[in-house]
């Protein structure tokens, strides 16, 4: 499988993530979002909880962490009905919810 980064900063470790689930990436042109149909899914699926219209300035880390818990607990077809906590885990070992990314 592979991962279609968008074009920030904060993707600098994608060589790392890239060689830990063994995958291979790939960038995104500028402006291009439909390049990244993933994150533009995932970013539909948060909308659910944080509507375009609704401003974000008030809304707390918890809530944000909540919403995280509940998209990534969500079985998905693409994944053969595991959720994304269960495939990282079998692609990594790696419990996301042990390290802190999750707290609730």
């Amino acid at each position: 499988f592979s991962i279609t980064y968008d074009n920030g900063k904060e993707f600098s470790g994608h060589e790392q993530v890239n060689k830990t689930i063994n995958c291979k990436s790939y960038f995104a042109k500028p402006y291009h979002s439909w390049e990244r149909g993933q994150n533009e899914n995932a970013n539909g699926l948060l909308r659910q909880y944080f509507p375009k219209t609704m401003s974000l300035v008030n809304v707390a880390c918890n809530e944000v962490k909540i919403a995280v818990n509940k998209l990534n607990s969500r079985p998905r077809k693409c994944l053969g009905f595991k959720t994304p906590y269960q495939v990282f885990f079998e692609r990594t070992g790696i419990d996301t919810r042990q390290l802190g990314v999750v707290r609730l």
